[in-house]
Order: C-alpha cells, then structure tokens, then sequence
C-alpha cells in the first residue's frame, strides 16, 4: 500500500533499533507518563461526575423540578394550577405545598424549614416516602398535628417517633401582652435520612392543613411543585403553567434553586482537569527530550535525505510523525485503560477495603459511602483530545530543529 515518504520512514524510525539505548528509554518513558497521564485524568473526571451526578439525584429526590407559587401571599387557585400541570404531557406529577421557616423545640432547639404537604399526591413530586426510615408519610392526618423530622434533625432536637416537639414560626400573633410567635406541639410520628445534609439537618414535615392552620393561610399555599419527565424542561413547562394562569406569579426551577451549588461542582471538575492535564503536559516533555535526542542520533540520516532532495518541510513531518505514533499509542492505551478503570472503581476500592481490613469512607461518616462513577464519551474525547495537542506541540521544536540541519556540516563529521 502507498504511504508518503514521510510517513512512512518516520515509521520506520521507530521499528528501528538505535544506537543510543538511552533514547529508546525515554521514549517508552514518555509512552508511560501519556498513560498515566490520561488513566488520571479520565478516572478523576468521570469520580466527579458520578459524585456531581449522584448529588444532583438526591436533592432531586426532595425537591421538586420547578415551583410555581404566589407573588404577594398564598396561591389561592392552586387546584387549578394542578389540573392545569395534569393535563401537560411534560408533567409526571404536581403537588401543592406551603413551607416557611420555624423553630423546632424538643429536648434541644432548632431552626428548620416548615413544610406542609399533602400525602397522597407528595410521592407525585419528591421520593420522601421511599426515605422513610421510621413511621409513613400517610401516618400525617389533617388535624392530628404530627410531624415527620429529617433523621439528624431529629437526634439534634433529642426525639424519636412518639415524642412531642413545640413548633414555634416566625408569624406574630397580637395578644393583651404584645405580639407572640405562633406556636403549636406536634407529635413525631416518623423519621427521613435523604443521604443530604441540607434535608437531614433542616427540614421537617406537616400535613397541609395543619400548616395552613398554623399560618393561617385559609385554604391557600405557598405554591404547586412539579415533576417533569425531563428534568432539563423545567423552566419552559413552570413558565407555560404560569402564563395559563390569570396574575402574576414566581416561577422557579431546580437549576436556579440550587445554582450556586452546581456551579461549584463544576468548577471543582474544570479545576481537576487542568491540574491533571498537567501531567500529561509532563510526559510531552519527555517526548520533547526522546525526539531532541533522536534528531541528534539521525543526523546523518536527515544530511542524506536532504541531499536526495528531500525539502525542509518533509524533513519536519517525519519526526511530527513519530512524535505523534507515540503520542497515540501512549493515548489509545491511556483511554482504554482510563475507562476500564473508571468503570470498575467501585470493585477496585472493595478490594481494596478488603486487603487493608479498613472501611475508606465509611457510611457513619459520609453521606455518599461509595465512590460512584459517570463516564461519559464526551469527557472522554475531550481527554484524549487534550493529550493528542500536547503531543502535536511537543514534536514542533525538535521537527523544526530536524528540518534547519545543514547537509554539509552533517556529513562533514561522518
């Protein structure tokens, strides 16, 4: 088969023994500083998108994909928002909630997030009943004032299920002796572990109308929450619900809701990758040094082609040439290597657990007690595209110092 004269004795120069060991070292030196280099980064960007991705899954499992609620008080026609949001094939669910901030007390005290919600149509938005660790959420009775606490909200307050916890919020009501802070008890009758410390630690749960009593909203609440099939259509679907509606309302989504804490993670993984990238940048200066060290040894050679005619211009591309074989070969192993690694991650840290008898992130200790993995081919492509232009810029000094060599001063010391 053809091959352009460049190619193929770049090739060649390869497959070909040299004079100088050394050389040959610190090309399969920079071969192994690309692999590691691309297994790292592969791994560690696919960890922090199993982390991100699995965050993202918590929160959602108690929040809901967008809100719709009123502007200046209670939404008072929220049974026509739901039909409305029924009747949209984007929407998996719509339920109604009140929520307002209120202060717990039990043994101890503690401020928390007051949510009121109804228990039969609750499991259409959020999967609170699926965290129930102790008790229901059916077991919240409208008039029966009970209550359902996050699990270390609950060991905070010092209760179990059975005891009782005066709710206290922040609505003044007027009396002879001056305004006092709205207040009722409230019997636990069950106990939630979302695996997410801003739901654990700061939320608790009412029937809908033992909050709209204690807020004395009427038969009004704080909003409609939806889910949505894609998650990703959030605002346009909350937006279309309010623009059926008659007024003015706030329309709010789970990206904005929780925006600070993405973009965080983002950044952390953006972050990640350029620190890692930097050792790939590493092993492209061996490869900077193997090819350097090359055109020294192939001085001769490069004398001979050129007094064969050969220009300038191809003399560069034999050595872009072999820089990048091993700059490929060095990203093809990398990239399978990295993905293999990756997607196995959760059987190498459990053998690993297992060889050293020690629990690495113990679920005692840490919310997310494995180590989840995402990999995606888009991170992927980036990874190895990143590598591949590292290699590319790291064949151009010492292919340029190849193609500027005089034949005659060359051949001259032969």
């Amino acid at each position: 088969m053809f091959q352009p004269l460049p190619f193929s004795i770049g090739l060649r120069y390869l497959r070909a023994k040299r004079r100088n060991g050394f050389i040959s070292f610190i090309s399969m030196a920079s071969i192994l500083g690309i692999i590691i280099g691309v297994i790292a980064l592969i791994t560690t960007i696919a960890v922090m998108s199993g982390f991100q991705q699995e965050l993202r899954d918590r929160i959602l499992g108690m929040v809901a994909h967008a809100t719709v609620s009123g502007v200046d008080g209670p939404l008072q026609d929220w049974p026509r928002a739901v039909a409305y949001a029924n009747q949209d094939k984007r929407v998996v669910g719509a339920a109604p909630y009140t929520e307002t901030e209120a202060l717990l007390q039990g043994a101890q005290r503690r401020g928390a997030i007051l949510r009121g919600v109804l228990p039969e149509t609750e499991p259409r938005v959020s999967e609170i009943a699926d965290k129930m660790k102790q008790g229901k959420l059916t077991d919240l009775q409208d008039g029966e004032f009970r209550i359902i606490l996050g699990k270390e909200l609950a060991i905070l307050l010092g209760v179990g299920v059975g005891d009782p916890v005066n709710v206290f919020i922040s609505e003044a009501t007027v009396t002879p002796l001056g305004a006092l802070p709205r207040a009722k008890r409230f019997t636990v009758v069950g106990i939630f572990e979302a695996g997410a410390q801003e739901y654990d630690l700061g939320l608790a749960l009412v029937h809908l109308g033992d909050a709209q009593r204690l807020g004395r909203m009427g038969d009004g609440v704080t909003g409609v929450r939806l889910k949505l099939v894609d998650l990703w259509d959030a605002w346009p679907v909350a937006r279309d619900l309010s623009q059926r509606m008659d007024g003015y309302y706030r329309v709010r989504d789970w990206s904005r809701d929780n925006a600070n804490f993405f973009r965080a993670l983002k950044m952390e993984k953006t972050v990640m990758f350029i620190l890692l990238s930097l050792v790939i940048a590493i092993a492209a200066f061996n490869l900077v040094s193997s090819l350097v060290m090359l055109v020294q040894d192939k001085q001769s050679d490069i004398a001979i082609l050129r007094t064969l005619g050969m220009s300038p211009g191809g003399i560069m591309r034999v050595f872009i040439v072999q820089g990048l074989v091993i700059g490929v070969v060095g990203i093809a192993i990398g990239v399978a290597g990295g993905v293999l690694l990756a997607s196995n991650l959760s059987h190498v840290v459990h053998f690993v657990e297992n060889l050293l008898g020690a629990e690495l992130m113990p679920s005692d200790v840490y919310y997310i007690s494995g180590v989840p993995t995402a990999v995606y081919a888009s991170d992927v492509a980036m990874v190895a595209a990143v590598a591949f232009v590292l290699c590319l810029l790291a064949t151009l000094y010492p292919a340029w110092r190849a193609s500027r060599t005089d034949p005659a001063t060359a051949l001259r010391y032969e």
